[in-house]
């Protein structure tokens, strides 16, 4: 057991003035107006990095750039530290400050191009060593300079050595494991333990049973972290579980007896994103790790406790990002997280869209680097290279991923059964896909794991230690007492498909199904809002500043705010609840659910005698457009039914999302909800129902639920984590 670094003992460089940088390249002088700048055109260029003005205009500028980084020594990197829009040096980047200072110091007067060549002759040892003594922005500058050889080159030496341990040791030589994550759209208990047994029949969920949640709030994290602990013990697998809510819900459900046995966050590269946006501050992780330790049901058996996910781009998404760069803000996730020695890092570059990365090559690139990032800084990584319809991103480039991140030493993939995720509606990797990588490079599940599976014939061990497939391989009906409870769980599952396999892939027939349903999903991504198809209750229509799809689809920024046009004609209303529609990603689900959803949502409303203003529709607009709104309007609580990016099957294309975004617009609460979020700047809280569609939460049973949620926000004047705190004490 360790102890954290207090961060008053952290050693940090004095702030320096920016400055710019020059170099004259075949008779072409480029300057670079600050370090961010010289960082931002060394990288390949990125969707997010050209929206933010930080990727170079050409090549020879790109090269300009990481010519410049070559002969920049580590010392400087130190001492011009990136500070945030205030010159602050914020939490995420003092706690990347982290290090190892006698290390660092063998080292400080080497360039990062003699630091490059010195890594590439070291032993895997060595490298590691080095890693102690980087931030994450010297790790995120000497990437850009490396090729996809080295790439995998450098991370494949610090596969031995980046293993973490809880019942099962993951990351360990010769190894592949996997996540097994159950999702279902409605949390459905039945569908889940489907989910679970199809997974754990392929050999998958060594790393962990790590479900996402449709419903963040006490009561069903607890209810669904008993299953997944039930599931393990009853199946024996040697496994751990973890259901993905947030932090602060985790903590509650620990503290009432729930079984968390690895504890989960997000994470964010700058201060502002964590705190603003995902509602944590270090002080919170802090008080999670330490917690986690002492009260984990894993304490005295797992040297590892907390299970972080990142991914580049989320700071250029909600524009937070310092005028740092993409990968460079991924870097400093990682120096976070290993301030906490977790048992496991999973990167989902590619689950944000095209706004990050807008095809294949931008994000196979990018989970190289990635990788090799989180592994130089000591991180066992995992890897979820991954993609939504509504980027150019496809099947076959996440699975040119796969292959290259797996020779690179990859700890973990993710198994999403059949590779479509039914609940947050995006494409990752299949438990066959993960037999398929173990079987191409010969590798095996975590050995306490492998035992367990051999015992019941999911694999098999020849005479000359070879593994193989076994006779129950992707046979989850072995986990059934009958044929009737394999069928009633089957049942609970949208898009099941089938389980006809193979050898480790899915038969032709299943494979057609999938490839099927995911066209018809990217054609909804480009259906047009017709507001004929809306129903008889009339709508005011207001314009957002993105003016096509195209625009729509690629700068979410455009759909967050009203046109200036609009605007300037709006007034206040005072209401308490406005009701916002758009297309968001899928105009589809708004017509396939607002017919039946929003007369109901209405007379919900109408009957707890609320102040209702005329409901208006938006097209091309996206979740932040709630602000706009409701700063125009000073309406109290503003309710947006949005298409959200379609998923797995046909049906899914349809599904839509209702999110609250209360407006804290009294000096108390806001005081209050800043004191809870650690945000002082604090102007909304969200809460979020997702999965409305026949397939998850039918459109009229939708309508009654978002006018109860409504009231209980106006009625608590809180939303969000906040209004899942205050409702728990009251229930209690």
């Amino acid at each position: 057991m360790f102890t954290l670094n207090q961060i008053d003992n952290i050693l940090l460089p004095r702030p320096i003035e920016a400055m710019p940088y020059f170099i004259t390249l075949h008779e072409r002088t480029f300057t670079f107006r600050d370090l961010k700048h010289v960082l931002g055109a060394a990288d390949i260029s990125k969707a997010g990095d050209r929206k933010a003005g930080l990727s170079a205009n050409d090549e020879i500028m790109r090269e300009a750039a990481r010519a410049i980084l070559s002969n920049l020594s580590l010392q400087h990197l130190f001492d011009h530290v990136l500070t945030d829009a205030t010159g602050k040096i914020d939490s995420v980047m003092v706690v990347n400050y982290d290090i190892d200072n006698a290390v660092f110091a063998e080292i400080a007067s080497m360039t990062l191009g003699e630091l490059k060549d010195y890594l590439l002759q070291s032993s895997g040892t060595r490298i590691r060593q080095i890693g102690t003594a980087l931030t994450g922005v010297m790790v995120a500058a000497l990437t850009k300079l490396l090729d996809v050889h080295e790439l995998i080159l450098l991370a494949k030496k610090l596969k031995n050595g980046a293993s973490a341990k809880a019942r099962t040791v993951v990351g360990a030589p010769g190894t592949l494991s996997s996540r097994l994550q159950p999702n279902h759209p409605t949390d459905n208990l039945s569908g889940i333990t489907m989910l679970l047994y199809t997974g754990l029949s392929m050999g998958s969920g060594d790393a962990i049973l790590g479900l996402n949640p449709a419903i963040d709030n006490v009561a069903n994290i607890s209810a669904t972290l008993k299953l997944l602990d039930k599931v393990r013990r009853d199946t024996g697998a040697p496994t751990q579980i973890c259901v993905l809510s947030h932090i602060k819900t985790q903590l509650e459900c620990l503290k009432q007896g729930a079984p968390v046995e690895i504890m989960f966050q997000s994470l964010a590269g700058t201060e502002r994103t964590l705190t603003e946006e995902f509602d944590v501050t270090i002080e919170l992780l802090d008080l999670a790790f330490t917690t986690m330790q002492k009260n984990s049901p894993l304490a005295g058996i797992a040297q590892n406790f907390m299970y972080f996910e990142t991914g580049q781009g989320s700071e250029l998404t909600y524009n937070k990002h310092e005028g740092i760069d993409m990968t460079t803000t991924e870097a400093l996730c990682y120096g976070l997280a290993r301030r906490y020695k977790p048992f496991m890092v999973n990167n989902v570059t590619g689950f944000i869209g095209p706004e990050t990365h807008l095809d294949n090559h931008e994000m196979i690139y990018s989970c190289l680097q990635d990788h090799f990032m989180g592994k130089l800084l000591g991180l066992p990584m995992g890897m979820a290279p991954c993609y939504t319809l509504h980027s150019q991103v496809t099947l076959e480039g996440q699975q040119m991923a796969t292959e290259l991140l797996t020779a690179a030493g990859a700890n973990f993939f993710m198994d999403v059964y059949l590779g479509a995720d039914r609940m947050l509606a995006y494409f990752d990797t299949s438990g066959h896909d993960d037999q398929t990588l173990r079987e191409t490079y010969d590798l095996r599940p975590a050995p306490e794991y492998l035992e367990w599976a051999i015992s019941r014939g999911i694999f098999s061990e020849d005479k000359d230690g070879q593994i193989q497939r076994g006779i129950n391989w992707g046979k989850p009906q072995i986990f059934c007492d009958s044929v009737s409870e394999f069928q009633r769980l089957q049942d609970a599952v949208p898009a099941i498909y089938g389980f006809e396999n193979a050898g480790a892939r899915p038969s032709n027939r299943v494979a057609r199904l999938i490839k099927a349903n995911q066209a018809i999903g990217r054609e909804a991504i480009y259906a047009n809002l017709s507001p004929s198809l809306l129903g008889s209750i009339k709508l005011r229509e207001l314009k957002t500043t993105a003016s096509n799809k195209s625009e729509h689809l690629n700068d979410p920024a455009l759909g967050a705010s009203l046109a200036e046009s609009v605007f300037a004609h709006l007034r206040p209303e005072n209401n308490d609840v406005q009701i916002v529609i758009s297309d968001g990603l899928s105009a589809e689900a708004i017509h396939h659910n607002i017919p039946e959803l929003l007369p109901v949502l209405l007379d919900g409303l109408k009957s707890r005698k609320l102040k209702i203003g005329q409901p208006i529709l938006a097209p091309f607009g996206r979740v932040k457009l709630a602000e706009s709104i409701a700063d125009a309007l000073q309406a109290k609580l503003v309710i947006t039914l949005i298409g959200e990016r379609p998923g797995g099957d046909a049906l899914a294309s349809r599904s839509m999302s209702a999110y609250f975004a209360y407006r804290l617009c009294d000096a108390t609460t806001q005081k209050t909800a800043a004191v809870f979020s650690g945000n002082l700047e604090i102007c909304y809280e969200y809460s979020v129902l997702s999965n409305i569609y026949t397939g998850g939460l039918p459109p009229v049973e939708a309508g009654s639920v978002i006018a109860e949620k409504a009231f209980e926000i106006l009625q608590h004047n809180a939303a969000g984590n906040r209004l899942e705190s205050l409702l728990q004490t009251h229930s209690i």
